[in-house]
Parts: structure tokens; C-alpha cells; sequence
């Protein structure tokens, strides 16, 4: 039997109204293969995390462009271990100041793209860390 797809959920959380990168992202990593499921703009954690439940998806990215990182990684991060799913990996990207990188994956987030990282690379990143769950 072939192995499935990726699933990736990509997110724009909160108030911020600009998708065009979030969009660029899911287009090439559609492109790449993976199934996407994109959720459109004003996204709260909480809408997030069942999204991907319900989608059965192997990773959330999310795009964040209004500074809330902080906030936001963290919620949707502890709603998945909430609803039993931890095993569903988050990444992201956004204007995430380089000192908040660490903080953000000390707490569990896989990876953070910050602006100017290539859609290759994120693609590339995806498919060397994550696998398709079962």
C-alpha cells in the first residue's frame, strides 16, 4: 500500500489580515504533493486545534504577522496535548524576532521560517521532519 500523503493545516491565527505568504506557503507545498488544508483568516486556537483534529493532519503551520507569536504558538500548542494529539507537529512563520526562536521551540514548536526563508526550504524541512502519521 503507498504510503499517504502529508497533511498539513495551514493557520492564520487572530486578527492579523495578511494571508498572501500563508497562501504562497500552501500553494507550494500542494505543488510539493502534500494534501493542504488551509483555514483562511481570524483563526482562534481553539478553531485551529479542532480543524486539525478533525483533518486528521500530521502539522499545523502557522503564519503570524501581528507580533502575538508568543501567545498564540503556546495555546495551540497545549490544546493539542489538551485533546490528546501531540503528536500533531507545529510550525510557523511570520515576523518572529530572532531571540523568541528558541523560547518558541523549547515549548514544543518544531521549526520557525522567518521572513525571506524559501518555500524549498520550507518544503524541504517539512519532508525530512514530518513523517505521515498513521
Amino acid at each position: 500500500m503507498p504510503e499517504r500523503k502529508l497533511r498539513i493545516l495551514v493557520a492564520k491565527p487572530g486578527l492579523d489580515g495578511h494571508d498572501r505568504g500563508a497562501k504562497i506557503v500552501a500553494r507550494a507545498l500542494r505543488d510539493a504533493g502534500m494534501e493542504v488544508i488551509y483555514t483562511g483568516l481570524h483563526q482562534t486556537p481553539e478553531m485551529i486545534v479542532s480543524s486539525a483534529i478533525q483533518e486528521d493532519v500530521d502539522a499545523i503551520g502557522m503564519s503570524i504577522m501581528s507580533g502575538a507569536h508568543m501567545t498564540l504558538f503556546p495555546s495551540v500548542i497545549e490544546l493539542l496535548k489538551e485533546r490528546k494529539a501531540p503528536d500533531i507537529r507545529v510550525f510557523g512563520g511570520g515576523i518572529v524576532p530572532g531571540e523568541d526562536i528558541p523560547k518558541l521551540k523549547r515549548i514544543g514548536v518544531a521549526e520557525v521560517f522567518t521572513p525571506g526563508s524559501s518555500t524549498q526550504d520550507i518544503v524541504a524541512w517539512i519532508r525530512n521532519n514530518i513523517p505521515p502519521r498513521a
